[in-house]
């Protein structure tokens, strides 16, 4: 039986990934406002989170050069 757990290993990075978010939403056109977000479209969703793993994978990747 899988153990899921909804604690964050570093909570400190949450402010960072939040202000990423907003950041890539931007970019690829989203508006999005402080609070919440859930009258977005789905398609918009994953556009973000999308581009935000990209991102993410590419840095990692240059990191790693």
């Amino acid at each position: 039986m899988a153990n899921y757990s909804n604690k964050k290993l570093v909570p400190e990075a949450m402010t960072a990934l939040d202000k990423f978010k907003y950041e890539v939403a931007s970019e690829v056109g989203v508006n999005l406002k402080d609070g919440y977000n859930g009258d977005i479209s789905a398609r918009d969703a994953g556009r973000i989170g999308g581009n935000m793993v990209r991102k993410l994978i590419q840095q990692a990747e240059q990191q790693m050069k």
